[in-house]
């Protein structure tokens, strides 16, 4: 009876597991049961990440730091606040006001709330006090696309213009199209594109096909509807 060839410990010489010459030791597939490094997350070959629960399809637009709007503000607030502080500091030092203030005073105490120049400055500054009252309140960044989340600490966004040469690389696939002209918006991707042979409802039917795809491996939170429009390319001259 020859001796066992495994690492495990030997069989008693009674026992019918002991004609064995090896034990094999038990596997445990750590991408399906979701423990270890080696977890494997199932997906398309060719599409994006999941989302995360909860997640994929209320993604919001990136918020725009404004710093040009916030820095001219900030500029003329500080002017403004300097002047008026030089002013009253010269008043406190015996020195005479400044002659804008004094007619400022005086053309507020005479001119009547209808005059045309009053109604002209308060339009001017409400209509200031509703653009930044509107830049305070919304996002900004029109530009950037938010993507889904794959991870619930990591975000992510696509810009337009990418959006826009991803989608257009895609198109020019397609066997018959000559040129593609794509722009992207958050709700709507229009495809332009001109075709030099084939049917053009044979062309439009597979760019359509083609570009929906696309749109879905982009991986946004919000992928845009696709509108193709497909036409022969002009005479030249």
């Amino acid at each position: 009876m020859s001796e066992p060839r495994g690492t495990g410990p030997a069989e008693p010489s009674g026992s019918p597991e002991s004609e064995d010459t090896t034990r094999r030791l038990p596997v445990v597939d750590t991408s399906e049961t979701g423990d270890g490094p080696g977890q494997a997350v199932p997906a398309d070959a060719d599409g994006p990440p999941p989302a995360a629960d909860g997640e994929g399809g209320s993604e919001g637009r990136f918020w725009s730091a404004r710093r040009v709007p916030a820095g001219i503000v900030a500029l003329l607030l500080l002017g403004l606040a300097g002047l008026f502080l030089y002013d009253i500091a010269s008043v406190r030092a015996d020195r005479p006001v400044m002659s804008w203030r004094r007619e400022l005073a005086r053309q507020l105490a005479e001119r009547p709330l209808d005059d045309v120049w009053v109604l002209v400055g308060a339009g001017v500054a409400a209509a200031l006090g509703l653009w930044l009252l509107v830049l305070a309140g919304t996002p900004g960044l029109r530009n950037v696309l938010p993507m889904r989340r794959a991870h619930t600490d990591v975000r992510a966004g696509l810009h337009r213009d990418a959006a826009a040469s991803a989608l257009r690389d895609r198109a020019m696939e397609v066997p018959g199209v000559q040129s593609v002209d794509v722009r992207v918006r958050r709700t709507r991707a229009k495809v332009r594109a001109a075709s030099h042979f084939r049917e053009l409802d044979d062309v439009r039917t597979e760019v359509d096909a083609v570009l929906t795809d696309a749109v879905r491996g982009l991986g946004l939170a919000r992928p845009p509807a696709v509108s193709v429009r497909v036409r022969r390319p002009g005479r030249k001259g």
